[in-house]
């Protein structure tokens, strides 16, 4: 249990780092927000979000994200009960390591393949 609420405090350090950023992009001026919708608007317009594929695409991809995500958190708890705790994990961590670097690798070129130009 203590491992775990470790893990929970490294992450919640770790997501702090990231809220000045979003702070900051939240105050953007109009002229970057107009040159945003200008790009938005001249894309490709015939790409319906609710069309069948597009969804079963994104279906697709929240399933591959949500295993990737677990593996990830898998991987860096054994990571830290093999480097700080010591205990003998090390197999463990490495072949969940290499599970998720798979898998986001795929989801990676999935993501690319299907979704680029956005």
């Amino acid at each position: 249990m203590k491992i775990l609420a470790r893990i929970m405090g490294i992450l919640l350090f770790a997501l702090s780092f990231g809220l000045p950023v979003y702070v900051q992009s939240a105050h953007a001026d109009e002229s970057s927000l107009q040159i945003v919708e200008s790009f938005n608007k001249s894309g490709d317009e015939t790409k319906n979000p609710n069309d069948p594929s597009e969804k079963r695409k994104r279906e697709i991809m929240f399933y591959m994200g949500i295993p990737l995500l677990v593996m990830l958190i898998t991987t860096a708890a054994l990571g830290i009960a093999v480097g700080v705790y010591g205990k003998k994990l090390f197999l463990a961590h490495m072949v969940i390591a290499s599970l998720s670097l798979c898998l986001a690798v795929a989801h990676a070129i999935v993501g690319i393949v299907w979704f680029f130009p956005f």
